[in-house]
């Protein structure tokens, strides 16, 4: 299967899944028929998502522990890491405060003059009792790894494969070469499996697609029309803030960058899975020429604390709910509100349904109605994809601008694609 041909088949599993999710809806007759017509697309949806989570784990591990045991030393990692964590912090900001800004602009929520009801958020479809910052941070250090392998625990993996690779480091010198060669030969052999994986894609994206339209059809689109364009125009623009910030620092070739990484982007977007696009996104990194060191160590952080595309999404969300049922917040309610998201959205990793949840748990801070989620759930899977795809893009540009700034520390590891 040549590479070039899978962004086209994809594509053309999108406009089919959407055609014969139409079909589906419309003849079903009812719609608990639809339903179950949706169940089997979504089994083969489900067995492509298990087929990339099956990849995850030992790719995070091979990468990384290959990563940190080619560095010079714990200096070299808390400079990378630094400077990873000072651009996602930076740019979760510049989202969520281009989301408040778009959102207060547009007034998406203004006109349904919705009632509170009392009692209602038992209706509420999302669980946020284990949701908290301090059950996140206990949350980040693993109890077992073969725990966080089996539950794709990134983050987990991240904190064992540190100190793996710290260790592998420091005995390598005294003849456990062979191991470091091992860890860098199963990277490999993870990449080939990750090609015949990607060989299911369009079938994968075509379920994804179909079965979201056999449940909800294209008339929800339509109800909800005001709200999803006025948010994909907001990540449109997130999309050129964040190219052009890249631009300051990769130049040129930050559009070398974005051709790179047009299939995982789309494989984001159909499947709106994070997971399904991280081996993509890896390949495509080392083909701009990052650094393995780098890549495999910010590429997995920012998974767990660089999602733009879910920052703005939960701005969009807490204040369309709030225009709903005409609850004017002021300046400084809304900065507030801003500032929790900054800190309850880095708990995200590991949660399903991650963006939603933290929604769930944010309105009841600002006296919100919890309810209010019932109005986009629905729609949810449509932003879900908008999201997602954002998120490879941001921590792509991210990922690709500290492997540039590396390369200020060591020149010979410029990245290839970011000569100008």
């Amino acid at each position: 299967m040549k590479k070039n041909k899978l962004p086209r088949r994809i594509a053309v599993g999108i406009a089919l899944g959407v055609l014969v999710g139409w079909a589906c809806h419309h003849y079903a007759g009812s719609e608990q028929a639809a339903k179950a017509l949706a169940g089997y697309f979504s089994l083969v949806t489900d067995i492509f998502l298990r087929m990339i989570k099956m990849i995850i784990a030992p790719l995070v591990f091979a990468t990384l522990v290959g990563g940190i045991a080619s560095m010079d030393g714990s200096r070299s990692v808390g400079r990378i890491g630094l400077r990873a964590m000072l651009w996602f912090v930076t740019a979760s900001l510049v989202s969520l405060m281009l989301g408040m800004a778009l959102v207060n602009l547009f007034q998406p929520g203004a006109g349904l003059n919705m009632q509170v009801v009392q009692h209602a958020t038992a209706a509420v479809p999302v669980n946020t009792g284990d949701f908290s910052l301090k059950a996140f941070i206990s949350h980040v250090f693993p109890r077992s790894i073969a725990e966080a392998m089996a539950n794709n625990e990134i983050l987990q993996i991240v904190v064992f494969s540190l100190f793996f690779g710290f260790a592998l480091a420091g005995v390598k010198r005294a003849g456990y070469a062979r191991i470091t060669d091992t860890v860098d030969e199963l990277a490999k052999v993870m990449f080939k499996i990750t090609d015949y994986v990607m060989a299911f894609a369009p079938l994968g994206v075509f379920a994804a697609i179909a079965s979201a339209i056999t449940t909800n059809g294209l008339g929800l689109l339509a109800d909800y029309a005001k709200l999803i364009a006025e948010f994909y125009l907001g990540i449109a623009l997130l999309w050129v803030l964040l190219f052009a910030a890249g631009y300051l620092f990769l130049g040129r070739s930050v559009f070398t960058l974005g051709k790179l990484i047009r299939e995982p982007i789309l494989l984001a977007f159909s499947t709106a899975s994070s997971e399904s696009a991280y081996p993509k996104t890896m390949e495509a990194l080392e083909k701009f020429g990052a650094p393995k060191r780098v890549s495999s160590f910010v590429l997995p952080l920012g998974y767990s604390f660089n999602l733009d595309g879910s920052m703005m999404y939960q701005a969009f969300a807490i204040m369309f709910i709030a225009q709903a049922y005409n609850i004017d917040l002021s300046f400084t309610q809304q900065l507030l509100i801003l500032l929790t998201l900054m800190i309850t959205s880095k708990g995200m990793a590991g949660v399903a349904r991650a963006s939603v949840v933290v929604v769930a748990a944010t309105l009841p801070m600002f006296n919100l109605p919890e309810a209010g989620l019932l109005l986009i759930i629905g729609i949810d899977q449509f932003l879900d994809m908008a999201r997602t795809a954002t998120n490879v893009v941001g921590n792509s540009i991210a990922t690709a601008v500290v492997a540039k700034s590396e390369s200020a520390e060591d020149p010979a590891e410029l990245p290839q694609g970011a000569h100008a």
